[in-house]
């Protein structure tokens, strides 16, 4: 097992839109900063054979291996939370006596996955919750009874650019626990983080899990999708706290633009949600120099 820890200053190198971002970090107060330096970690784990493959050598969309779903996330919770064994740390993040509800995203263009669904709903299973205390939802979940009495919730989607928010990542997920989500739209999304502020979310995320399989690294209006603008990551970003998540899987999205078109080009608009769900709401870490990154599996391309 490999560990990496990426500096400010690497990620400040990433393109421009990181120098914005880490600028707005560097001008933090040092007292606030100092309450959230505890280092947070974050698995990436990649595995090629995780996607099913045309014989010509081309992906195919959202249509990964339950198997090696499964065995890819399995793994990167026991390395999360040092465990001998998967099933001991999903105990460790479930209990028995848990009301679960799994945040997915049905976005038709790159949805979660109902492979990767099924692999959380295992896994919690394996923590020992019955099965009618588990749901699985996305638009809807507000009228759900098991998310309505839901007392421990496991957040997943894929990494992709959003014409609204800049990215649509793990912290923008929950925005569908309010009555109004384009309420949060005004100043590019800056505010999601007030969202796991709320009754219904607080303090009850266990795991997040931002889906890398074939990340959406750029587009232009509301519902873009092209696929010449994805490509075959095939990865889990994995941790429990979904600011350093987003940070880390921002970091890749921008890598990629920059390999890709040749240059620094930053994403637009400024996907700031990430950064201030850090030092404006204390959500979590976005700072690279806080976030202990281990990368596991296939390193090839892996682009940080």
């Amino acid at each position: 097992m490999k560990k990496n820890i990426l500096t400010r200053r690497q990620f400040l190198k990433e393109s421009t839109t990181a120098a914005l971002v880490g600028t707005l970090y560097l001008n933090v107060p040092k007292k606030l900063k100092a309450e959230n330096n505890k280092k947070t970690r974050v698995v990436l784990i990649r595995n090629r054979d995780v996607m099913k493959w045309t014989k010509d050598g081309k992906v195919q969309l959202n249509r990964p291996r339950q198997e090696v779903v499964k065995e890819m996330l399995d793994e990167a919770v026991k390395v999360l939370l040092n465990e001998k064994d998967a099933a001991s740390a999903w105990k460790k993040l479930i209990h028995p006596d848990d009301i679960v509800g799994i945040k997915t995203n049905v976005w038709r263009q790159l949805p979660t996955t109902r492979e990767v669904e099924i692999a959380i709903k295992q896994g919690v299973l394996t923590a020992g919750v019955p099965e009618n205390n588990i749901s699985i939802g996305d638009r809807g979940i507000l009228y759900d009874p098991i998310f309505q009495k839901a007392t421990a919730l496991i957040n997943a989607r894929p990494m992709r650019t959003h014409h609204w928010a800049g990215v649509g990542s793990l912290l923008k997920n929950y925005i569908m626990f309010i009555e109004n989500p384009s309420s949060y739209h005004p100043d590019t999304c800056a505010d999601l983080a007030k969202i796991w502020k709320l009754p219904l979310v607080k303090g009850k995320t266990r795991l997040n899990i931002l889906v890398m399989f074939t990340p959406l690294f750029h587009g232009i209006g509301p519902h873009h999708f092209n696929p010449k603008y994805v490509w075959p990551y095939c990865g889990l970003l994995v941790g429990t706290d979904p600011v350093a998540v987003d940070a880390t899987g921002l970091r890749i999205l921008l890598a990629r633009r920059r390999e890709f078109f040749k240059e620094n080009r930053p994403i637009n608009p400024p996907p700031k949600h990430i950064i201030l769900a850090d030092t404006r709401y204390g959500l979590g870490t976005a700072d690279p120099d806080n976030i202990e990154l281990v990368k596991l599996g296939w390193q090839e391309g892996a682009l940080i």
